[in-house]
């Protein structure tokens, strides 16, 4: 289906993925069933639009797989692939959408913006938030480059590195509670605040064309296991054993404040490390940066284990990032090499170009008023 409004002048693609903005009453509770057209069909476009709708899968975000994400990001590629796309708007559950923006963010090297939002109440009820929210997302998507892949929802523009859901059910459910929003949108217009930072993006994973969504088969690409564990009071390494023991190739530890745990932890890490398994450490703690700071189990002996800290990335990005070092490693199965890599998606962001908008109230400032 494709939806023009005022002669096409910017040629938007949706992807259709499933989640709240997608969900129907089952019965016993919500799931995703309409299509993205149907999802379409509840919001005005912006002026100057054309819309085409990619129902690529249509699943609740909590049910969300590598295999998925791959997919998408192959599809956004093969998208982009045709010079007449303006930009590309993804429909997502929120469960996962930190995880998928993430992954998109860290392959996304074209000027082009990718702009995912969804819904914190389901298709077709009166006060749903999805048709305003994919109203502002379109018009992000027709208005900015040079930005990567951004987050839009509830009237403000995100980017996706550090941007993670802060709450359960209310419309203003994104943030990024290290940094600042990215922008607003309103009234036609798209305000961007400050430049997004970014580490040099990643090609598109082999992976990407040989994982698929229920593939299961002989031909099915194995795809890496990395493993999330939280250290807590009375935590021990068994989990993270475990972890290892089940298969694992990069493990997420989450610790306590700037980056704690125990000394029988940090030798489980220094252990896992030497089987050639990737640790990144990231906080339970929402808000601020990791910090070599103690010992004792601390973020001193983490490191000296062989973990690496996240930064202020927390536990569903900093796997995302274990993840995408091992699809780009390939298997290679050389240790200096995805810990450099990892190190460089970690903390090595560089800052990017200052934001484009193009005419007329679809307007972008590098310093707004904020709201």
């Amino acid at each position: 289906m494709k939806r023009t409004n005022d002669g096409g002048a910017r040629r938007i693609v949706v992807i259709s993925t499933g989640g709240t903005i997608a969900s129907r009453w089952q019965g016993t509770g919500y799931a995703a069933d309409a299509s993205g057209n149907d999802v379409l069909a509840t919001a005005p476009l912006p002026e100057g639009v054309t819309v085409e709708v990619v129902d690529l899968f249509n699943v609740n975000s909590s049910r969300m797989t590598a295999a998925h994400q791959l997919a998408l990001l192959r599809t956004v590629h093969e998208t982009f692939a045709d010079p007449g796309v303006d930009g590309i708007v993804i429909t997502h559950g929120t469960d996962t959408l930190e995880e998928t923006a993430f992954l998109l963010d860290l392959h996304h090297s074209d000027s082009r913006p990718v702009v995912l939002t969804g819904a914190q109440r389901p298709f077709g009820t009166g006060d749903g938030d999805g048709p305003g929210n994919l109203y502002d997302a379109l018009q992000v998507a027709s208005t900015v480059s040079d930005l990567g892949v951004l987050v839009v929802f509830d009237g403000r523009v995100h980017a996706a590195r550090g941007t993670v859901k802060t709450q359960t059910l209310a419309a203003d459910a994104f943030s990024d509670p290290s940094a600042e929003r990215l922008g607003r949108v309103g009234f036609s217009r798209v305000d961007i605040e400050r430049q997004p930072e970014r580490p040099t993006p990643l090609p598109l994973p082999a992976a990407a064309y040989k994982a698929a969504p229920g593939n299961t088969g002989p031909g099915a690409f194995p795809l890496p296991r990395v493993s999330v564990v939280t250290h807590h009071s009375d935590g021990d390494p068994f989990l993270l054993n475990a972890a290892v023991a089940a298969g694992a190739r990069g493990i997420v530890l989450v610790a306590t404040g700037a980056g704690n745990a125990t000394p029988e932890i940090a030798a489980a890490v220094a252990d896992a490390v030497a089987q050639g398994v990737l640790v990144a450490v990231t906080t339970r703690v929402p808000a601020g940066p990791l910090a070599e700071i103690y010992t004792g189990g601390g973020a001193v002996d983490l490191v000296a284990a062989g973990a690496l800290l996240t930064g202020t990335l927390r536990a569903a990005q900093a796997r995302i990032a274990v993840l995408a070092t091992l699809l780009a490693e390939g298997g290679s199965g050389d240790p200096a090499r995805s810990t450099a890599l990892l190190r460089r998606l970690l903390d090595g962001p560089v800052r990017a170009e200052p934001a484009l908008a193009t005419g007329g109230s679809r307007s972008a400032s590098a310093v707004a008023a904020r709201a």
